[in-house]
């Protein structure tokens, strides 16, 4: 039991014995000690008042001195009035750190039994990924991770948006102005090559309805009767009737995309268990809406046209199939998310999708838990804001957006040039040289996206994610680094922290027990991330235990410290830091380097 759970128990047990009151556990709960007070949990009385019927200062010492003398973990109190403010024993502390010391498994909490499959990065594939797919594969590839960590059979899966008209613009650019052009004849990626087809026909869209525009047509008409979005218009026809030549060369192009992406998504590291294409999902979901006619979940206009109506929900009549028999986008994922469940037989899905989808994914999931699908009330929409840039909005189609692979190079060439501004690399190779830029210009880029709520949409600044101090990747690295150094010393003169034994330690340090504390509150946090779906929790866990290490270190002496058990527990403290930071930073997908 842990020494919240023994104090929580000892409250309940004073409120039985002093008021005559039972008090369910999962009702009392502890909070942190304000910074200046004196004590490590705070206990609020306020709502227990009307039963005890006696002033808050003499519930919480009543409270306090049943504690004292009944719980072992509590060495004092002071009462603020109601806050009930505890101070440690000594004793528990070093129980405390003993026990995490002694785990094998460090922020892995046990199995649940229940699958969760994670959608996330959702490319399309006529355009390299960009700043905001970025925020998109590290939330994705970190709360995928952070579930792992909480016991779930996590499913990574990516759903390419491999067809429709946009795919076709580029490939009716490409036609016009390739003239047989590859990646390697570019000496472009392939995910670039085709991006810049995407471009040029937008430029020769805008051209041809200038054309039209001073030939007399309207805007709307010109809009519509540009000859290039025609032949766009025409080729997802052919494509649709499986014309050979067309999907010839949507196959080359695919096949250029992919490579590209896949380079991509090594320099970022994150991976997938299953990809879906929306070429092989995107008649699925005509099935579904039979059955919701025959279950009175949708109905039928006069057109044809088939609907449902969500007026009961809170929202309103969605269409589900066209009146000439096709489908829309959700008629799709309704196909889809019942294929995801054939396929793995998921409890919980979760899809990272920016939030201008908001709506689309209510109607989605109204709809599934309408028709009754057992993982229905599993499905959650990880809704994330944009990211901005000082520059302002990106626009593919015009040649604006961020490209994720000059982003990512250029954060690890700011991250060469920090790092041999600040002296950092003394005794590297040119090899580990370029290991330690890359693994700092990516923590770099990764901690300052994940650092933020989800929710909230964004600014990224390249310069201040760089820096070595704040709250930044770099500063808890540099935190690691620091760690990684003590423990190479304490091998080299024979410190023995591997087995010790703390018992005889009778006084800590505040900033030891503060340190104990945070270090103790990693699988908690852990499980905080986990229901909340919020990297931005590890994040600040983070930050706070390299603040707190720093304190520790800056205010008690280690090596020169002539107590062997002292010095020996303050090395196990360090490498019990070192390994936390090293599992959380890992769950945010970011490396940590041993020295810098």
């Amino acid at each position: 039991m842990s020494i919240q759970q023994n104090i929580l128990s000892g409250i309940q047990q004073a409120f039985h014995q002093i008021f005559k009151l039972e008090v369910e556990l999962d009702k009392l709960s502890l909070a942190p000690t304000r910074k200046e007070f004196e004590g490590t949990y705070t206990f609020v009385v306020f709502s227990y008042l009307k039963e005890t019927k006696i002033s808050p200062e003499m519930t919480a010492s009543k409270i306090g001195d049943f504690l004292k003398e009944n719980c072992g973990d509590v060495a004092d109190y002071n009462v603020v009035k109601g806050f009930l403010n505890l101070v440690l024993n000594e004793n528990s502390w070093i129980d405390v750190f003993t026990s995490l010391y002694a785990k094998e498994n460090i922020g892995q909490l046990p199995t649940n039994g229940q699958k969760v499959m994670v959608e996330y990065s959702s490319p399309n594939t006529n355009k390299p990924l960009h700043l905001g797919h970025l925020r998109n594969n590290f939330l994705g590839y970190s709360v995928a991770e952070i579930l792992k960590a909480n016991g779930y059979e996590v499913i990574k899966s990516n759903l390419v948006n491999d067809r429709g008209i946009h795919i076709c613009k580029s490939m009716v650019a490409y036609q016009h102005f390739g003239n047989g052009e590859t990646p390697e004849s570019a000496g472009l990626k392939g995910d670039h090559l085709a991006g810049k087809y995407y471009v040029l026909f937008d430029k020769e869209y805008k051209k041809q309805i200038k054309e039209l525009l001073e030939k007399g047509q309207t805007e709307e008409e010109a809009k519509k009767n540009a000859p290039i979005l025609i032949e766009a218009q025409d080729m997802l026809r052919k494509w649709e009737a499986n014309d050979s030549e067309t999907v010839a060369l949507w196959k080359q192009m695919n096949e250029w995309v992919y490579a590209g992406f896949e380079a991509t998504y090594q320099t970022m590291g994150v991976d997938f268990d299953k990809f879906y294409y929306e070429s092989d999902t995107y008649l699925l979901g005509k099935d579904i809406v039979v059955e919701g006619l025959q279950k009175g979940v949708f109905f039928k206009k006069e057109n044809g046209s088939v609907w449902v109506d969500l007026t009961d929900e809170g929202l309103d009549e969605k269409l589900v199939l066209r009146a000439d028999g096709t489908s829309v986008y959700i008629t799709q994922d309704m196909g889809t998310a019942d294929l995801k469940y054939q396929d793995f037989q998921i409890d919980k899905s979760v899809y990272v999708v920016g939030n201008e989808q908001d709506y689309h994914f209510d109607v989605l999931f109204k709809i599934m838990r309408k028709l009754g699908r057992p993982y229905g009330p599993g499905l959650y929409h990880l809704s994330y804001g944009m990211v901005d840039l000082p520059t302002g909005k990106m626009k593919s189609r015009e040649g604006t957006v961020v490209d994720a692979d000059d982003l990512m190079q250029e954060m690890i060439d700011t991250a060469e040039s920090h790092t041999k501004e600040l002296g950092k690399i003394e005794g590297f190779d040119e090899k580990q040289a370029k290991e330690l830029y890359k693994i700092l210009g990516l923590g770099a880029l990764k901690y300052f996206l994940l650092k933020v709520d989800p929710k909230k949409r964004m600014l990224f600044n390249p310069k201040e994610s760089i820096e070595f101090q704040g709250n930044t990747g770099p500063f808890i690295q540099y935190s690691h680094a620091r760690i990684a150094s003590i423990l190479r010393k304490a091998d080299q003169i024979g410190v023995n922290f591997q087995t010790p034994n703390f018992s005889q330690i009778d006084q800590l340090a505040d900033s030891e027990s503060a340190l104990i504390l945070v270090l103790n509150d990693f699988e908690k946090k852990i499980n905080q991330a986990g229901a909340e779906y919020s990297p931005a929790v590890i994040a600040q866990y983070l930050f706070d235990l390299a603040k707190e290490y720093n304190r520790f270190y800056a205010d008690v002496p280690i090596f020169s410290e002539n107590d062997a058990t002292l010095l020996a527990f303050r090395v196990a403290l360090s490498a019990q830091t070192a390994k936390t930071i090293k599992k959380g930073m890992r769950l945010l997908g970011i490396a940590v380097p041993d020295r810098m």
